[in-house]
């Protein structure tokens, strides 16, 4: 049963997936549905796992304000101030060491990683394939030049294995050396270990004064399990991933059809 709307005092929403739809734009739909809980007292939170640069163009055409967790958690960001309010990197050593175990045991993968710091730069070795293309990043010429400045996470791609089962290898390959999450079609990626959404959105709802448990949270992927198992009420999109649609408390139309303005329209009504 669905707690009352007014123990919902905060709105933690995915990107891309979620609350954008395929073109990276945010519906009027959906920007209505955000006032009106605004209007009810409820704080907007994004947590997504772009980094700080690839979100800040769209942050300032939303005219979002807030808080932002960014990069699967490993940080956390004040649009309003523009600046970092916290980051986790993730150290070189056992990035590499990370990958290396990887390699053993799939073969090739290709990498790419986010640089941590608003700045930071997405840089993709050669064979590595954007899963956005749109997002802005820089080709290098060999794997050592990944590491040229800290980063937040290493992105990898294998030419044969699906999603889940690059995921699931790597998993079972780096232990505690990273964490591992697959966080939309082709993406599959390693943070900080012990760093996903739930410790971002912890950390950013406790700067908010927020509880977590009093969250109404909305995604598509295995990234978003996270969160959705820290907040009170988890909503899959209808597009969403069947590992997130099975821990979900209620399952939402897809980006493209509103899911998240449906459901802010009835809490929020």
């Amino acid at each position: 049963m669905l707690t009352s709307p007014a123990a919902y005092s905060l709105v933690a929403t995915d990107l891309d997936g979620t609350l954008l739809r395929p073109d990276d734009t945010v519906s009027p739909r959906s920007r209505a549905a955000l006032a009106r809980a605004a209007s009810a007292g409820a704080r907007h939170l994004i947590v997504t796992g772009r980094p700080v640069p690839g979100i800040r163009a769209l942050l300032d055409g939303l005219g979002y304000e807030g808080l932002v967790v960014c990069g699967q958690g490993a940080q956390v960001y004040d649009a309003g101030a523009a600046r970092m309010v916290a980051s986790a990197p993730l150290d070189r050593e056992p990035a590499e060491t990370a990958l290396g175990k990887i390699e053993a045991e799939v073969g090739q993968v290709f990498a790419a990683v986010d640089q941590d710091g608003p700045d930071g730069l997405t840089l993709v070795e050669p064979g590595y394939r954007m899963p956005h293309p749109s997002l802005p990043a820089r080709r290098i010429r060999h794997r050592g030049e990944l590491w040229s400045a800290p980063v937040i996470k290493v992105l990898i791609r294998h030419p044969h294995l699906s999603d889940d089962e690059l995921a699931a290898a790597a998993r079972g390959a780096v232990g505690d050396l990273a964490s591992v999450t697959m966080a939309g079609p082709g993406t599959v990626e390693l943070a900080p270990h012990g760093v996903d959404k739930g410790t971002g959105i912890s950390r950013a709802a406790a700067l908010l004064g927020l509880d977590p448990a009093e969250a109404v949270a909305f995604g598509d992927m295995p990234n978003d399990l996270p969160m959705f198992r820290l907040c009170g009420h988890g909503v899959a999109m209808g597009n969403a991933h069947a590992e997130l649609r099975a821990e979900a408390d209620e399952i939402t139309l897809t980006n493209e059809e509103d899911g998240v303005a449906v459901v802010l329209e009835r809490l929020y009504g």
